[in-house]
C-alpha cells in the first residue's frame, strides 16, 4: 500500500488530534491511550543523528544513510524553504516495519471515506494505531457492520511541528533505508505539513504534500544524484504514473457504477465485473510494461472501495498545485503563502480558488 500511494506517504495528523481529546472526551479512552502511548515510546528511542554517527556501533549503511538524510534536510531548508527545526534531525528504530497502521473505511457502493473528528485538527479519513492487532480488530467490527475496510502500514506522520520542542519528528528505520529519491520525497513531503494545513480536508493536506515532495525530488536529483540513482527514480516515477493512471480510470467506472441506475443488486454485479477489469488491466500492465514488477502486487490483491478511495487524497489536487507553484513563478516563500491562504478559506472556496486557471 505504501508503494501504491506515495514515496513520502501518509502525513499523519491522527497523534495531535488524538492529544486533544484528552481534556475533551471526543474520542475513546483506549484509543487515545494508545496514540499518546505510542508516540511517547517512538520519542524516548530517538537520539540525535549525531550521536547515531559517533557510535561505533552503528552499521556503515546505516550511516551513510543518515549522513544522506541531514544533506536532505539541509537542501529542504536552503533550496525548498521548507522549515528549519529538529524535525528529522534524530533517528530512532522501533524495530519493526511501520510507525503506525491507518484503518480506512467506505460503503459498500461508494468511495467516500469514513471520517473520524477530533477538536481543532478537523475530521481525517483513516484512523491510526501503534499496534497491527489493534488496526485489524477495527477493520473487522467495520466490516461486520457492512463497510469496506482496508488496513496499510505508515512509515512516517507528521505532528505538524508540534513536536519540535521535545526534538520534533523522528527519522525512523521504517524508511531511512529506502532509495534516495524515495527518501527525499518522504522528508519533503512530512516537512510540507508544517507549511499549511486545512483542518477539514485531508486531500487538500496531501494533495499539497505530494506538490512538494514531486517538485523537490525532481530538483535533488537533478542537482545532487549520480545517473544511476536518476534513472531508478524515473523508472520508479513511470510506474507510480502508470499505477495512478489505472486507479484514477477504474475509479471513474466505480463513481459512475454507483451513481448509475439499477438497484443496489444491478451495481454490485456491475462493481463486480469492473473489479474484475481491473484486477486483468493490472496483470496485462505488470506482464507487458513493468517486466513483472510485483511492487503494487499486495495492494491489488485486497483492492476495495476502502482503498481506492484512500487513493484519491494524495493525487485528486496535485496537478492544480503544480499549476500554482508555476504562476507563482517558482517562488517556493510566495507557493507556501497561496497554500496558506487557500487553507484558510472555507473548503468550497478552496477549491474553487485553487481550480481557478488564474
Amino acid at each position: 500500500m505504501a508503494a501504491a500511494i506515495s514515496g513520502g506517504l501518509l502525513g499523519s495528523v491522527l497523534l495531535a488530534g488524538a492529544a486533544l481529546c484528552l481534556g475533551s472526551g471526543c474520542s475513546s479512552v483506549g484509543y487515545v491511550a494508545q496514540a499518546v502511548g505510542g508516540h511517547l515510546d517512538l520519542l524516548q528511542r530517538a537520539r540525535p543523528v549525531a550521536d547515531a554517527l559517533a557510535d561505533p556501533a552503528t552499521a556503515a549503511a546505516l550511516k551513510e544513510r543518515l549522513q544522506l538524510s541531514q544533506r536532505l534536510r539541509d537542501f529542504a531548508v536552503s533550496e525548498l524553504h521548507l522549515p528549519d527545526n529538529n524535525s528529522y534531525r534524530r533517528y530512532a528504530d522501533l524495530q519493526r516495519e511501520a510507525v503506525v497502521w491507518n484503518v480506512v473505511a467506505a460503503p459498500a457502493l461508494s468511495l467516500t471515506l469514513k471520517t473520524w473528528c477530533f477538536p481543532v485538527m478537523g475530521c481525517v479519513g483513516y484512523r491510526g494505531y501503534f499496534q497491527r492487532a489493534a488496526a485489524d480488530a477495527l477493520a473487522a467490527q467495520l466490516q461486520a457492520e457492512g463497510w469496506e475496510a482496508s488496513v496499510y502500514g505508515v512509515p512516517a506522520y507528521s505532528t505538524l511541528g508540534w513536536s519540535n520542542w521535545v526534538g520534533g519528528d523522528p527519522l525512523l528505520n521504517t524508511f531511512v533505508r529506502w532509495p534516495e529519491g524515495a527518501l527525499a520525497q518522504l522528508i519533503f513531503h512530512e516537512l510540507s505539513h508544517q507549511v499549511a494545513y486545512a483542518a477539514d480536508d485531508t486531500t487538500f493536506n496531501e494533495s499539497f504534500a505530494v506538490a512538494v515532495e514531486r517538485i523537490g525530488s525532481r530538483r535533488w536529483l537533478d542537482r545532487h544524484a549520480n545517473a544511476e540513482t536518476r534513472a531508478a527514480y524515473t523508472l520508479a516515477e513511470a510506474r507510480r504514473e502508470d499505477f495512478r493512471a489505472l486507479t484514477l480510470r477504474y475509479r471513474g467506472l466505480l463513481q459512475a457504477t454507483y451513481a448509475g441506475p439499477g438497484d443496489a443488486a444491478t451495481r454490485r454485479e456491475r462493481k463486480a465485473a469492473v473489479m474484475a477489469d481491473l484486477r486483468r488491466d493490472f496483470a496485462l500492465l505488470k506482464a507487458q510494461g513493468w517486466q513483472g514488477y510485483t511492487g503494487y502486487d499486495a495492494w491489488l490483491a485486497s483492492a476495495n472501495n476502502a482503498s481506492l478511495g484512500v487513493l484519491a487524497a494524495y493525487n485528486e489536487l496535485v496537478p492544480e498545485f503544480e499549476r500554482l507553484f508555476e504562476r507563482q513563478g517558482g517562488d517556493f516563500t510566495r507557493f507556501y503563502a497561496e497554500v496558506r491562504a487557500l487553507a484558510a478559506l472555507p473548503k468550497d472556496q478552496r477549491r474553487a480558488r485553487l481550480a481557478a486557471p488564474n
